[in-house]
């Protein structure tokens, strides 16, 4: 029997550049990266240096708080450089492929026969653990905490997000097998985000576990609002997350003994010549993916993730650690006179229903829209507005809780739900604001300052 959830707040940006099922394998990029900045509350320990040569799974850094955390290479070369920034704050280790592929091995065995201890020592020394995030706070898992439930969201209601149905249609004996791993690490409280679109042939209808059925617009795929929903997280209290890319790379590392290096990904938006999804490795250099960005008279940018929550990476720069998705997007450096008098626009999207485009849904079809990354407008006095209240399903004031963050009252903050929330979760916030306020950013910084406060 499962459990549905109808979610009615929320919003569906409808943007051009969705990816068809359409699958290519990438030719091997010239460097691949792995950034300590894709991990929140780290603090890198090199363990490698320029020019050693290293495999699939050798450990390159670790955390200094946690020794026996480790991150992996995700592929076999040498370390070609290793960058820093301000204050030698480690951001990328760099590695030049020699394309062979060669991987460290380690010991297989089914995950019944094993105690917790020794799986979690093995998704440790893998570099596989990183991938299982924990609220509050949105960290790196904590191995000695017992988390009250897991959860992975099995779709994802982002913009122009991937399909995971197809992504993970061949990829069944990993998902089970992951799925039995992660069973021995959270017993009997493993729980399951399924859109009510996903298919009754879809590879997540045959996991055994708490299926939850979600219906609504986006963020209704977003983790930390199922939870919110089915199992909500409070002070002193821990749940796991993971997503099913995750989930898959350790079903992977149990059935071949193998870090999992591979990945489908999508590639999306307006300024994407051929948006389609592409095989290839963790860490890829987005350089290697200009062709697939249509020539425009306005720069594009490239961004590695959705375009609410993604990171700005540039073409020089790699696909995130957690990424399956790699947007283009036209710069919006251009500005128009008087645009805030100009309603009878149908090339422009309003949530707000401002420009008369919205009428485009009336007749049956949604228009696609072709929008750029200018933000009309610059910061403005905090009004309340109650315009995020319509596009969250969480019963959180964020507007209240947004200010005792600025405030700095951590009482408040615990009181009006920063718990629950990570900036991922309040992305469609930030989207609608009208006063421009960069809602994700603060929020982070509110979490930041509780984690400082609580150490």
């Amino acid at each position: 029997m499962f459990a549905h959830y109808r979610l009615r707040r929320g919003l569906d940006i409808p943007l051009k550049g969705e990816a068809d099922r359409l699958t290519v394998p990438m030719e091997p990029s010239a460097e691949y990266a792995i950034k300590p900045t894709d991990f929140k509350h780290i603090t890198p320990k090199l363990l490698c240096k320029e020019n050693d040569r290293v495999l699939i799974g050798t450990p390159l850094f670790s955390d200094k708080n946690r020794p026996n955390l480790l991150f992996t290479s995700p592929v076999s070369g040498r370390v070609s450089a290793i960058v820093r920034g301000d204050k030698r704050r480690l951001l990328e280790i760099r590695i030049l492929p020699d394309n062979t592929d060669t991987a460290v091995t380690f010991p297989t065995a089914a995950p019944e026969e094993l105690p917790r201890e020794q799986i979690v020592d093995l998704l440790l020394q893998s570099g596989l653990w990183p991938y299982i995030i924990q609220r509050p706070y949105g960290l790196i898992a904590r191995p000695e905490d017992t988390p009250k439930a897991l959860f992975i969201s099995c779709f994802n209601s982002a913009p122009l997000a991937p399909d995971y149905d197809f992504v993970f249609a061949d990829r069944q004996e990993q998902l089970e097998m992951g799925l039995r791993v992660i069973e021995r690490l959270c017993p009997g409280n493993i729980h399951l985000g399924l859109s009510h679109n996903t298919s009754a042939h879809s590879v997540f209808r045959r996991l055994k576990a708490h299926i939850h059925i979600f219906r609504g617009p986006h963020p209704a795929g977003n983790v930390g609002v199922q939870i919110h929903h089915v199992c909500p997280v409070g002070k002193g209290q821990v749940v796991w997350t993971l997503s099913p890319m995750g989930l898959a790379a350790i079903g992977h590392l149990f059935l071949t003994g193998m870090y999992d290096n591979s990945r489908m990904v999508a590639l999306t938006g307006s300024a994407c010549l051929r948006p389609q999804y592409i095989l290839c490795r963790q860490g890829l250099q987005l350089s290697a993916l200009h062709e697939y960005a249509a020539p425009r008279e306005e720069e594009v940018r490239y961004v590695s993730g959705d375009p609410l929550t993604g990171d700005n990476a540039g073409p020089a720069g790699f696909l995130g650690f957690y990424h399956q998705q790699v947007t283009f997007l036209p710069e919006g450096n251009t500005r128009e006179l008087f645009g805030w008098a100009r309603p009878f626009r149908f090339k422009k999207f309003s949530a707000a229903r401002t420009y008369l485009s919205y009428l485009s849904t009336c007749f049956g079809k949604t228009f696609r829209f072709d929008l750029n990354t200018n933000t009309n407008g610059g910061v403005r006095a905090f009004v309340m507005t109650g315009e995020y209240r319509k596009v969250l399903p969480m019963d959180i004031f964020v507007s209240f809780l947004l200010k005792a963050i600025l405030a700095g009252d951590i009482d408040k903050m615990e009181a009006l739900g920063i718990y629950e929330v990570i900036p991922e979760d309040l992305a469609l916030c930030e989207f609608v604001c009208s006063s421009k306020v960069e809602i994700q950013q603060i929020l982070q910084d509110g979490i930041d300052l509780m984690i400082k406060e609580m150490q």
